[in-house]
């Protein structure tokens, strides 16, 4: 008898931003709405609690929900209104362009929600490696990291020291994305990372939203 060996952990990726920012409105929302509830007279409370059924869930969806779980046999993609299980074996590629996106092999294309890319992030990363090659050209090395042998230096093999040379540097958002396309040449061929792509709907926000929605359209229709 075999016994499949144990799950890897989840490596979880969200995008903090969205996390703060989505706090922040949920909590104006809820104070606006709630006192609206409260102390409001005639039908103000009846369409502020369906504003809040109907404004909650979509402010949730596009904040604190998305996430991109990655372990070494599928990419688990939380969107705001779908979850997408890609097992590695199925993932052509990733792509990184205006959007963060994962190809599967049958053609389709999801695109990462909790990974967004940074334009300025690149040109802040493209302006680092600029003068990192300045520096290492003009022979001062780099300045970062001191180890055994001094601040970015290593021994030349003759009694000196040389400068370690850098890679370029990455936009965040880049780095996870060169992490991802790491497990995927690592996981991709690997027998436990076979399988289907499976598409699920998260109910669980559309739901409330269609009904915050209708609410607030027959209140508003009955004047």
């Amino acid at each position: 008898m075999t016994t499949a060996p144990p799950e890897s952990r989840d490596r979880i990726y969200r995008s903090p931003m969205a996390l703060i920012g989505g706090s922040l409105v949920l909590v104006i929302i809820g104070w606006l709405g709630i006192d609206a509830v409260v102390s409001g007279t005639g039908r103000t409370p009846w369409l502020a609690l369906a504003a809040l059924i109907l404004v909650v869930p979509l402010v949730v969806a596009f904040t604190l929900r998305p996430a991109v779980f990655a372990n070494h046999d599928r990419l688990r993609i939380r969107n705001p209104f779908r979850v997408i299980v890609v097992p590695w074996g199925e993932v052509e590629m990733l792509r990184s362009g205006y959007s963060n996106e994962v190809f599967v092999t049958s053609g389709a294309k999801y695109q990462l929600w909790a990974i967004p890319v940074s334009l300025r992030g690149r040109k802040k990363a493209a302006r680092q490696t600029a003068q990192q090659t300045a520096r290492q050209s003009s022979g001062r090395g780099s300045t970062r990291g001191l180890g055994l042998f001094g601040g970015g230096m290593q021994p030349d093999g003759f009694g000196g020291r040389t400068p370690v040379p850098e890679g370029p540097t990455r936009a965040e958002t880049d780095k996870i994305i060169d992490e991802l396309r790491e497990m995927l040449e690592a996981r991709g061929k690997a027998q436990t990372s076979q399988g289907e792509v499976t598409v699920r709907w998260a109910y669980e926000i559309a739901g409330p939203a269609v009904a915050g929605a209708v609410l607030l359209t027959i209140l508003v229709a009955l004047g």
